[in-house]
């Protein structure tokens, strides 16, 4: 008799003040770990557990209930990575960065896509090196795109647009990822993909839909 699959689900505690989770998720979480499994810690904020296939829905909504999130793993937009909020909720806009992750975690793409946000320009949430990147700057948002933390080619990110306001911005990265889930080829990272489609090709479209 074969075994039956198991999936891989990426789990975070969300957006909040820095990567954190409390006593009854760690127990929560638990559950679901062999005595001699490893629970897998990635750089992008975020745990990785296998669970047998058939308990995938019960599994997301046991976790769910202890206020975890639960995303796919594979060619997805990851969940958001964000700064610590050090300076407060309201001022560096973890009420933005929420609304960005519920928008675009989770939504599939020609190859894992890579977004951090930063609530001021010391950027330590480290947008300038990922694949999407924003910068909040007083009471309006930088946009970057094309960063890459790895390689000989590891660049900073181009800025596409500043001053941008909460809607706009969350306009922008659904357009922007939705441009490279339609012309991207399989597999091709989003960094590839920029220095192929262009960048000013990239902001006439997302501008003339505006």
């Amino acid at each position: 008799m074969m075994n039956e699959n198991r999936i891989k689900i990426a789990v975070n505690g969300g957006v909040g003040f820095g990567a954190k989770l409390n006593a009854k998720q760690l127990i929560t979480l638990a559950k679901y770990l062999g005595e001699e499994e490893e629970l897998e810690l990635t750089v992008f904020q975020q745990l990785y557990i296998e669970v047998e296939e058939h308990q995938l829905e019960e599994t997301v909504k046991d976790l769910e209930g202890v206020g975890l999130k639960c995303y796919p793993v594979g060619n997805f937009v990851k969940s958001l990575r964000t700064c610590n909020f050090c300076k407060g909720a309201v001022q560096e806009g973890m009420p933005t960065a929420t609304k960005l992750n519920e928008l675009i975690a989770g939504k599939p793409v020609p190859f894992t896509l890579r977004v951090a946000y930063t609530g001021c320009p010391v950027a330590c949430g480290e947008p300038l090196i990922n694949d999407i990147g924003v910068i909040k700057r007083k009471d309006t948002f930088e946009l970057y795109l094309g960063g890459k933390a790895k390689g000989i080619d590891a660049k900073t990110g181009h800025l596409f647009n500043d001053g941008l306001t909460e809607q706009v911005l969350l306009d922008s990265v659904q357009k922007v990822i939705s441009i490279y889930e339609i012309n991207g080829k399989k597999r091709e990272t989003f960094s590839k993909f920029i220095n192929r489609y262009g960048i000013d090709n990239l902001k006439k479209q997302i501008v003339s839909e505006d």
